[in-house]
């Protein structure tokens, strides 16, 4: 299973099919494509179809609507497990491999923009920035929660004319103790 969860993570669709599956507990073709209205309702279709099969995902549900067959997916695995087992082991090794699929995930979202033919960097709004701070665990803690809530303010906005899907990534690094 890591490896077909580490080809859902770098693949754009697929990732953000997961993250949005994962956020909402379950959720409908409908509710995926109403998500994400830039994607084709076959190239959904195509990435839940393999998600399925690779056993990323698991049919919860199947409600018959005017002679169709509606299907509610879920995770197939519990991610707040997977992430408690980590932590248990305390193990660097599996946390770097989190954290490169992580990474290449969101590489590989980046590098299709930076590909794209009408790429406008500042009309965009595009960028990066490492911020190096002096913080307690406490002004940390914080901090962290206040971006959560931030996040949480805007995280159920629906696509229009104005809006454009954008991610927006958090990494925490310790400090370098070879400075």
């Amino acid at each position: 299973m890591p490896d077909k969860l580490m080809d859902c993570i770098t693949n754009p669709v697929r990732c953000k099919l997961l993250l949005e599956i994962h956020s909402q507990g379950k959720a409908t073709a409908k509710h995926l494509s109403d998500t994400y209205s830039d994607i084709p309702p076959a190239t959904l279709y195509r990435h839940l179809k393999k998600m399925l099969s690779d056993g990323i995902l698991k049919v919860v549900e199947e409600t018959q609507i005017r002679g169709t067959v509606e299907k509610t997916y879920a995770l197939a695995w519990n991610v707040n497990s997977e992430m408690e087992t980590m932590l248990e082991k305390n193990s660097g090794v599996l946390y770097m491999q989190y954290f490169i699929q992580y990474m290449i995930g969101f590489a590989k979202q980046f590098q299709q923009y930076c590909q794209s033919p009408d790429i406008n960097i500042r009309k965009d709004m595009t960028g990066f920035s490492l911020s190096p701070l002096y913080l307690s665990d406490q002004e940390l803690t914080s901090l962290v929660t206040d971006i959560s809530h931030i996040i949480s303010a805007v995280k159920d906005n629906k696509p229009d004319h104005e809006r454009k899907l954008r991610t927006i990534g958090l990494i925490i690094s310790p400090e370098n103790k070879d400075r």
